[in-house]
C-alpha cells in the first residue's frame, strides 16, 4: 500500500520472494494487467502508480495458471548456474548489527574455502543416495 502513495515520478519496485500460492497468485492477475489494480479479498481496491513495477522471484510455477503467467515476463535460471554466490551474498546483505564490521571479512572466508570444498566434495567423496 505504501508504494502507490510514492511520488508518481520515482520508480518503486515491489518485490515477492517465496512460493507461489495458487490463490495469491491468481488474485494479482488484475494488478499484472494493464489498469494494474490490486483487488483484496476484502473488497478493497489498490490502484498501483505508474512508477509501480513488480517482480515475482518463485521456486517455481507449478500452482500458476496459464493466464497469470501470460501476464508476465519471465527468466528462467537453473539453480546449478547460479551457483553459491548469490546465496551468500543475499546472506551477507541479512548480517546482523553487530555482525556489520566482519562483513568482509566473513566474505573472503566464504572466497577462500567453498570452491575448494567444494572441488573436494566432487571428485573425493561418494554421495549416499546414487
Amino acid at each position: 500500500k505504501n508504494a502507490t502513495v510514492m511520488d508518481p515520478n520515482t520508480q518503486q519496485w515491489v518485490i515477492f520472494d517465496g512460493p507461489v500460492d495458487a490463490l495469491w497468485i491468481e488474485n494479482m492477475n488484475t494488478v499484472l494487467d494493464d489498469n494494474k489494480k490490486l483487488c483484496l479479498s476484502s473488497g478493497e481496491i489498490i490502484t498501483l502508480a505508474p512508477g509501480n513495477r513488480m517482480m515475482f522471484e518463485v521456486r517455481d510455477l507449478a500452482v500458476a495458471s496459464p493466464a497469470t503467467v501470460s501476464r508476465c515476463g519471465m527468466i528462467y535460471m537453473e539453480p546449478d548456474q547460479l551457483g553459491w554466490r548469490p546465496i551468500v551474498t543475499s546472506w551477507l546483505n541479512r548480517l546482523p548489527q553487530q555482525l556489520e564490521a566482519k562483513r568482509s571479512d566473513i566474505n573472503q572466508l566464504f572466497e577462500w574455502l567453498v570452491d575448494p570444498t567444494l572441488k573436494f566434495i566432487h571428485q573425493s567423496c561418494k554421495g549416499v543416495i546414487p
